[in-house]
């Protein structure tokens, strides 16, 4: 530095400059950052320090590397200004000074979470890359220093709490704060010292990385997908999962924990305790809202929620859990969605579900508290648990649709799987409740009308039927897989029944058995005191039943429906059956009955013979019209041997079929290169399908749009058309959903991949 490169005040003091320029300049800076006393008159060391003070240390500005750290990261699809990073992973920061960085200079990086941070809370960091100290697990390294740059190395803590923290840059008494000072810090399953690391690539993309995803619904041997756009990375959804858990009112302490994070974030989902994200509605009526059969995905209830900060009209089970999927991938915690079928929701811990039908075999719905869902869907996540003892880690179930309260609130889990198939039902949280889900037993009664009484007989245990084909999508495939095994053992198994018979032992003994209104009008002999293992019904005839559909179920035609009686005994033998078709809703609430045969059949020996039961169409087209949710038809037969104690109940739930929507478009387009697709649905019923709406999304393509197409005749074929302009690389899925008065859904998607 030459001497007219001083300040002129510097330059007046003989004493500051005397000898080499260079030198003296750096010794009074190093007085000057040391607060050291000059050699200089009281008056004049004032105004040399306070001229030197325009030479102090100043950040002049930040760059977060956001192309190169997001890579890293797999946070680069986030649609968000800030920097997203994972806890536990290095990433780099350039810092451009006013000057060069000397050793003398005081340097730190605060990185604060909450509202007012705090080293001694451990909400605040400040990280010297000079100086080595406790940083509760924060590293902090200088990588090169050049010139007014200086890039800088900064890991998180592996179990740092999750969320936004602000940047700042202190160097002596000044603070620099950038614009878009925030940075968000998520779980990390690339991280090994992380408690959610996924030790798989494959399960990583597809639980962490994958935005789209199917959903499984149906009945049991009538399962298809829902198409469903989680959406994790679009605009605002990550600025909703942080406003979710500031309103949560998590510790900020515990927010580092994937076990709190999650259960709390089951309790945000649903609005039932804390104004949370989706309002649940079974009632059939969402003139107020959205019905819950009209949402595609995730994205437009969050930023709706995020924009209104008030719950969002309407959910069921599968918007619930495509949306706590979100959230959780949003956070960087494994999640999937997972439907059971025949899904009990056992209210009393009895691990009995009872069903009650009338002469007819038509189901009664008030008669019990507990129910049987066609599915549920709720959500699996991946954690280790540091909370319970050694042996369940793993997947977790976590459920966010309001059923019951834990704890007082409407939440569940995280209960891990193991515990489930084990029978561990006393490990936290709502283990009992998700074991029951997928393992109760059901009981069968008869209720008759008998000297002006209702009489109560139970004809049939079932112990097999409930918690079957559970269901997820298939890892980097568009395919069911079945995960069954991973919640129990197989069925009538030594370890099924093991785990029953543990289960069966922490659980509490019912006060009435069955639970309901009715349960003090039941025989005595009928009555069961406290939960105990059940076996299955066994005929002595041999006496089987089968429910099928002889034609294709679509609506506006008949119903054509059999049972099949079937005798494997020798001998002559008469059955009494009962068959009964209703429709139903998806949680097994009866809508209508739609007709009912009664016959007496009789078999010669090991035979079988089939007994129709026909339900014309205009029978049930007025209560489709009418309906707001998509129906089930559930057909139960009764068959009762005379001479024996041989009774038998099945039921069985079937889905109507539809036409399909056929997308149209490229196999391939390029990036920021407008492209075409269009929809085509062709009514092929005979029956005109009312106020019809067609709804598209494509994530990274175009944003959710809405056509509405008016009244279809049968025959009549719709096109509708979207302009799509590609904003990322990769695969990218368009979804479509068509919706009717007669029809409450008919999905679609499509797979493109757009190149560079």
């Amino acid at each position: 530095m030459e001497l007219s490169q001083l300040p002129t005040k510097v330059r007046a003091y003989p004493a500051v400059v005397k000898g080499n320029v260079l030198d003296d300049v750096k010794r009074v800076e190093q007085e000057y950052a040391d607060k050291n006393v000059f050699h200089l008159p009281e008056g004049k060391k004032r105004r040399v320090k306070a001229t030197l003070k325009g030479t102090d240390l100043k950040v002049v500005g930040i760059d977060f590397l956001k192309s190169e750290n997001c890579l890293l990261h797999h946070t680069d699809a986030y649609n968000i200004k800030n920097l997203v990073v994972r806890r536990g992973q290095a990433f780099k920061l350039q810092l451009s000074f006013s000057r060069e960085l000397q050793a003398a200079d005081k340097l730190a990086l605060r990185f604060g979470l909450g509202e007012k941070p705090m080293k001694l809370r451990g909400t605040l960091m400040s990280l010297n890359p000079r100086r080595e100290q406790d940083l509760g697990g924060w590293q902090i390294s200088i990588l090169k220093n050049s010139g007014k740059e200086c890039l800088l190395s900064v890991t998180s803590s592996p179990k740092a709490p999750v969320g936004k923290y602000m940047l700042n840059v202190k160097t002596g008494t000044n603070i620099y704060k950038p614009e878009n000072d925030a940075v968000y810090l998520l779980f990390n399953p690339w991280c090994k010292d992380d408690v959610v690391f996924l030790d798989d690539e494959a399960k990583r993309k597809e639980y962490v990385l994958n935005d789209t995803g199917l959903i499984y619904v149906g009945s049991a041997y009538s399962i298809y997908p829902r198409p469903w756009n989680f959406g994790q990375f679009e605009e605002f959804v990550l600025d909703a999962c942080m406003y979710m858990l500031d309103k949560s009112e998590l510790k900020l302490s515990r927010r580092r924990d994937p076990v709190s994070v999650s259960r709390v974030m089951s309790a945000l989902v649903n609005a039932n305790d804390d104004n949370g994200v989706l309002l649940g509605n079974w009632s059939g009526n969402y003139i107020s809202g959205t019905s819950p059969m009209d949402w595609i995905g995730s994205v437009t209830i969050l930023q709706k929620y995020y924009k209104t900060k008030q719950p969002v009209r309407y959910g069921q089970c599968w918007v619930f859990a495509g949306v706590l999927t979100t959230v959780m991938r949003c956070l960087g915690i494994p999640s999937r969605c997972v439907s059971n079928f025949n899904s009990a929701h056992d209210t009393d811990e009895n691990l009995r579900v009872d069903v009650y039908l009338n002469e007819r075999g038509e189901k009664l719905n008030t008669r019990s508290l507990d129910s049987i869902w066609n599915f549920h869907v709720w959500n699996d996540v991946w954690m280790k648990r540091t909370d319970l003892p050694t042996g369940f880690d793993g997947w977790q179930a976590i459920d966010a649709t309001p059923q019951e309260q834990s704890q007082g609130i409407f939440q569940c889990g995280p209960c891990p799987l193991k515990a489930v198939r084990d029978g561990d039902v006393y490990l936290p949280y709502d283990s009992k409740f998700v074991y029951a889900e997928v393992n109760a037993d059901r009981v069968y009664w008869i209720v008759r009308k008998v000297n002006g009484k209702e009489k109560y007989t139970r004809i049939g245990t079932e112990t097999q039927g409930i918690g079957v084909n559970i269901s997820t999508k298939a890892v980097g495939e568009d395919k069911r897989e079945d995960i069954t095994l991973e919640y129990k053992f197989p069925e009538g198994s030594e370890e099924e029944r093991k785990a029953m018979e543990k289960a069966c032992s922490f659980l509490r003994p019912s006060i009435f058995v069955p639970r309901g209104r009715f349960a003090s009008a039941l025989p005595v002999d009928d009555m069961l005191s406290r939960p105990e293992v059940l076996h299955e019904t066994v005929s002595k005839t041999g006496l089987q039943l089968e429910i099928s559909n002889t034609e294709a179920l679509y609506p506006g035609n008949p119903l054509e429906l059999a049972i099949t009686v079937k005798i494997s005994a020798p001998g002559s033998w008469t059955i009494n059956l009962t068959g009964s078709c209703q429709l139903q809703s998806y949680t097994g609430n009866v809508v209508a009955n739609l007709g009912y045969v009664k016959e007496a059949v009789i078999l010669e020996g090991k035979s079988e013979t089939q007994i129709p039961l026909r339900i014309p169409a205009d029978v049930y087209m007025n209560t489709l019209a009418l309906v707001e949710d998509e129906v089930l038809i559930h057909v139960t037969a009764i068959a009762e041997v005379e001479g024996t104690d041989d009774k038998l109940t099945k039921d069985t739930a079937m889905r109507f079929e539809y036409p399909p929507i056929v997308i149209q478009m490229p196999e391939t387009a390029r990036l920021n290169e407008e492209f075409t697709c269009a929809f085509i649905f062709k009514n092929k019923l005979n029956v005109r399908l009312d106020n019809c709406k067609l709804m598209v999304e494509g994530l990274g393509l175009f944003k959710m749009s809405t056509f509405d197409e008016g009244d279809i005749e049968p025959g009549r074929i719709i096109k509708s058309q979207i302009i799509c302009t590609p904003t990322r690389l990769g695969e990218k899925k368009i979804v479509a959903k068509l919706t009717a008065a007669q029809i409450k859904g008919i999905s679609a998607e499509k797979t493109i991949t757009i190149t560079p």
